[in-house]
């Protein structure tokens, strides 16, 4: 079994690599590394490296050359700032490169094509927490770039799953203005930096542990599953202010937050259902939050990154 996966090098591509090399599957990766690192991966010399930009390199040597059975499909512009200000990029990225991949998908005869999508295809929900029978009405232009790949894979012919994924945290997660809330706070605690919390801080999120997504990818190569949009969360609400106090106390910070203005194209509450992951797939593990922050600040430790 042969699986390519785009982003392979990334925060959330690393760890599906991992899982696929450790179960004996032979990985090909394509990524321009503009945000991922070969050191995200110890074995990457087990692996297939093509470092090509899926947006404007010529990537059907890749197919023509490896013969994929599976494509997971992880490259993709993921901020909802950046996507407000550069608008064209995020559409390239997100749609129009995925069309790029997808089509090469059903030219090469791929069994299954499985692809990162996002929350932010929901807006502003009308009920918590959020399932899949949920309108789709998003209130970003990340939320819509997400929406329309998502309706040019279901007319595609290519068998597919998509993942919406909830907030996605863990280990090699890099931490800057556009990231998730869980690495920005890592960062600004090892460092005993400034913590801004936006808004006023009770806004509820859905965290969900990185190598929860590697699992489900790994069980959506292995299972039978086909054809369906899934949610993966941990199906359970965490306020910012909460998730600060908790962090504050496994890192020994005691500095006071500054609250900043809220954001634009911010949901203000987002929890998912992942009763569907659930009933679809009887391995999806679902690691809590509190042990999730545990692991990564002994990621933290034994990366050398933060004193222990």
């Amino acid at each position: 079994m042969k699986v390519l996966i785009t982003g392979g090098f990334g925060f959330i591509g690393s760890h599906v690599t991992d899982i696929m090399l450790k179960n004996n599957i032979e990985v090909v990766i394509i990524d321009n590394l503009s945000s991922g690192t070969l050191s995200n991966i110890p074995k990457f010399d087990m692996t297939k490296f093509y470092q090509l930009d899926i947006a404007q390199d010529d990537i059907e040597c890749v197919f023509a050359k490896e013969k994929p059975d599976y494509c997971i499909h992880l490259a993709a512009q993921t901020s909802v700032a950046y996507s407000i200000l550069h608008t064209k990029e995020d559409a390239i990225m997100n749609i129009i490169s995925s069309i790029k991949v997808l089509d090469l998908c059903k030219k090469y005869n791929i069994k299954k094509f499985i692809t990162a999508s996002s929350a932010a295809v929901y807006g502003v929900p009308q009920y918590l927490p959020i399932d899949e029978e949920h309108p789709t009405k998003p209130i970003s232009n990340y939320g819509l770039s997400k929406l329309t790949m998502e309706k040019y894979i279901e007319l595609s012919g290519v068998p597919y799953i998509i993942f919406r994924f909830a907030n996605v945290y863990g280990p090699r997660q890099v931490s800057s203005k556009e990231s998730g809330v869980v690495a920005i706070f890592n960062d600004e605690m090892i460092k005993n930096g400034e913590i801004n919390i936006y808004g006023d801080g009770n806004q509820i999120r859905d965290f969900v542990y990185v190598e929860d997504i590697a699992n489900i990818c790994y069980e959506a190569i292995k299972d039978n599953v086909v054809n369906e949009i899934i949610n993966v969360s941990c199906n359970r609400g965490v306020s910012v202010n909460d998730l600060y106090i908790q962090m504050a106390q496994i890192y020994n910070y005691y500095r006071t937050p500054i609250h900043m203005s809220e954001r634009s194209g911010d949901i203000r509450d987002s929890v998912l259902s992942n009763k569907k992951a659930c009933e679809l797939f009887k391995n999806f593990t679902n690691v809590s939050l509190e042990q999730g922050l545990l692991n990564l600040k002994k990621a933290n430790c034994e990366g050398e990154i933060s004193p222990c």
